[in-house]
């Protein structure tokens, strides 16, 4: 069984994971790598297989705020927020560990 259905199958159905498959692009991230900064406009959905990612915001002195972690079966509710609105990213998106994600088209 993939990485997909075992972090994923429990909450989509198969139809949704196949069509996932078929359209999602598998991305690996090292530690330590931007994935998404701020001002980005967010094109697609991660969906976290494996890994870390912190997910920071800037304060109005520019120093970063860590708002939340995302593990493996995690996705990011600030990345959905700016998905859904078509607007810019109000996050920045950093792998803390190697990272590997399926990012699925907003569409």
């Amino acid at each position: 069984m993939d990485q997909l259905n075992v972090n994923f199958g429990y909450l989509f159905e198969d139809a949704l994971i196949d069509e996932i498959k078929q359209l999602g692009v598998y991305k690996d991230f090292v530690a330590d790598t931007t994935i998404i900064e701020i001002g980005d406009y967010i094109k697609t959905m991660p969906l976290l297989l494996n890994g870390a990612i912190k997910i920071l915001r800037e304060d109005e002195h520019g120093d970063e705020l860590v708002l939340y972690y995302l593990e493996k079966g995690d996705t990011c509710a600030m990345t959905l927020s700016c998905c859904m609105g078509q607007t810019k990213s109000k996050i920045r998106a950093v792998a803390e560990t190697d990272t590997k994600l399926i990012m699925v088209p907003v569409q």
